[in-house]
């Protein structure tokens, strides 16, 4: 089994930057897509960013395209998530989560190992 971990939350100001990771505690993910996700207080889990096994695709969702750029590194078993310019609308916890169908998609249900997420605050 594979349980991704998050980490690299905090608190910041509109305009700062913010690097994410998500580390492979168990079994490697190296061979797997791995997406970002995230959910504001009363809203649903909206796909951020998915990237393939290799790093070869990547994908984003409109609303991010152009401020956060997905990454891995095989070797060391982690994703990144570079958060540039971040806007107070940015605020949410943001969740890891693995794709053993390397499918890289935005669909939730797509995904299947999960982890417990790290909180994004975005002051103004």
């Amino acid at each position: 089994q594979v349980q991704p971990v998050e980490s690299g939350g905090g608190l910041v100001q509109a305009g700062d930057s913010l690097r994410l990771s998500c580390a492979a505690s168990g079994r490697t993910f190296a061979w797997y897509a791995v997406g970002w996700f995230r959910q504001a207080p009363g809203k649903e889990r909206e796909f951020v960013a998915g990237i393939s096994w290799s790093g070869g695709r990547t994908v984003y969702a409109d609303s991010v395209k152009g401020r956060f750029a997905i990454s891995r590194d095989n070797a060391k078993n982690t994703v990144y998530l570079q958060m540039n310019t971040l806007k107070p609308e940015d605020t949410a916890v943001y969740y890891c989560a693995v794709d053993r169908t390397n499918q890289v998609v935005a669909n939730r249900a797509a995904y299947d190992y999960w982890g417990q997420g790290t909180q994004v605050t975005v002051s103004s």
